[in-house]
């Protein structure tokens, strides 16, 4: 993978970031999705959901990252390989997070589909939903440069 650079209107994504930072926050002390860990060794369970965590939140810092103070000037993100697997797994923790928090109702179908009746949606769970668009647009664009065969067909 090269390095990609994306423009994006910051006028669109300044207010999904408000929404990204606050589920990044709630992510903070927990995990994106129960970590079923051996339950015979409660020292190496802890130990493990510790280091998920630390990951978890690792992969969250590079992602926002990226929204810098430069962003705020060009609106340019960029990937490359030094970002590029931190980003996608930091993508799918948020997105699992908005969903369970915020989109639950909506059902899996309609999210995946992108069917849903945004007029009717208050305005805090149609912001959520956007960010939730917009994580699964850039991991759309990340796994096309990871390998442009995977969406041919």
């Amino acid at each position: 993978m090269k390095r990609v650079e994306v423009k994006l209107n910051l006028d669109a994504v300044a207010p999904l970031l408000d929404v990204i930072k606050a589920t990044a926050d709630e992510l903070a002390p927990r995990l994106a999705i129960d970590a079923q860990a051996p339950e015979h060794d409660a020292e190496f369970a802890a130990e493990w959901k510790r280091e998920l965590l630390q990951g978890q939140g690792g992969d969250i810092g590079v992602l926002l990252a990226m929204f810098d103070s430069d962003f705020f000037i060009t609106g340019v993100i960029a990937f490359d390989p030094t970002n590029c697997e931190p980003i996608l797994r930091a993508c799918s923790a948020l997105r699992l997070r908005l969903r369970e928090a915020h989109l639950k109702p909506l059902g899996d179908e309609s999210l995946e589909s992108g069917e849903v009746p945004l007029d009717e949606m208050p305005e805090p769970q149609r912001r959520a939903f956007a960010a939730y668009v917009f994580l699964a647009t850039l991991q759309e664009v990340l796994v096309q440069h990871l390998d442009p065969t995977i969406l041919e067909g």
